[in-house]
């Protein structure tokens, strides 16, 4: 599959790029970004044919937000396709520090939680005013769920379906605001349960559907059957996957490395690149449309494109599903199942 081969998500129209640029870093996560590096990735991704942009006010507390914009509004609005997230409502804190959840120098305003009509309308229009961009085509309730809030979850949950959260996307959507609405979460069942509660669209779901970890397949299954489709994200499982002990931003457990260890074995003895295994085996289940790079800079977009379209023998899906290290019904690219 080829990086520009687009698929159209069936009840919105959004058509969208093999893969996407998650802009995570250009908001200086995990250490500084300069522009000039954030817009080589840019670059390097639209030259590559990527058309699909994800941020997010949280993201360097809004500095990811500015810079995308920036980047974006060079080109015509129809020629690409960008998602944006609610659920924090970005406050100025003249406080915020050096370093604040992951992102080194955040601008100075401060995340807070608000899933509420008002909280997402607030930040939709926010939202609009950093990106220059009037109507984003995706917008996403931004980490709703346990691994979240824990025992705050219940809380936060009554906002988006008692306090008219979701009412708020049915608006935007409504009216035109935005393409299509859903969740970008790391948990595959928070996804679930907004499904019986709201018309979904399209969700983007970071971790949970990989090489590594597949016990959302029925749930991959499921939105398949019901039209909603999954921007993959975290294909590497925090880099477990692509060489580092990371797995869910902690050193994984030993039986993932060991399970890592079994995968590698597998690569080695078909030449296969364990990178491209991961960006690519997500994108073969029928409810996927996307695969989201976070890459910071021109050299890592260009590493994960090459791995993305390179050639993989059917002979390595086989050998993964006889070794048990893909889930019994799990699409593998290039045969459909």
């Amino acid at each position: 599959m080829k990086v520009t081969e687009q698929r159209t998500h069936a009840r919105t129209g959004v058509s969208i790029t093999g893969m996407g640029l998650g802009c995570a870093q250009m908001g200086n996560l995990y250490r500084v970004t300069p522009y000039a590096e954030s817009a080589g990735a840019f670059r390097a991704s639209w030259d590559s044919g990527i058309r699909y942009f994800d941020t997010a006010p949280y993201y360097g507390f809004t500095r990811s937000e500015r810079r995308l914009g920036t980047m974006l509004t060079d080109f015509p609005r129809d020629q690409y396709v960008l998602s944006t997230k609610v659920g924090r409502v970005m406050t100025p804190d003249e406080t915020v520090g050096a370093e604040e959840e992951g992102y080194v120098e955040p601008l100075p305003f401060r995340p807070v939680y608000d899933y509420s009509y008002d909280g997402v309308m607030r930040s939709f229009e926010a939202s609009q005013q950093r990106l220059g961009i009037l109507k984003p085509d995706i917008l996403y309730v931004h980490d709703i769920g346990t691994a979240t809030h824990g025992e705050r979850n219940a809380h936060y949950w009554s906002q988006l379906t008692e306090g008219g959260g979701f009412r708020a996307l049915g608006k935007l959507r409504d009216e035109g605001s935005t393409r299509a609405v859903g969740l970008g979460v790391n948990e595959w069942e928070v996804i679930r349960d907004a499904m019986q509660v709201f018309d979904i669209d399209i969700c983007m779901l970071a971790g949970r559907y990989t090489l590594l970890e597949q016990q959302s397949l029925a749930f991959m299954d499921d939105c398949a059957r019901q039209g909603v489709g999954i921007v993959i994200a975290g294909a590497f499982n925090s880099g477990i996957l692509a060489g580092n002990k990371k797995f869910n931003y902690a050193d994984a457990p030993a039986e993932m490395l060991a399970r890592v260890d079994a995968l590698r074995e597998a690569c080695e003895a078909e030449g296969v690149t364990m990178q491209a295994a991961a960006l690519q085996f997500p994108l073969a289940h029928p409810a996927s449309l996307t695969i989201v790079s976070g890459a910071r800079n021109a050299e890592q977009l260009t590493a994960n494109v090459g791995w993305f379209e390179e050639q993989i023998p059917a002979s390595f899906w086989a050998r993964l599903k006889e070794r048990g290290l893909i889930a019994e019904g799990a699409a593998v690219p290039g045969t459909g199942g």
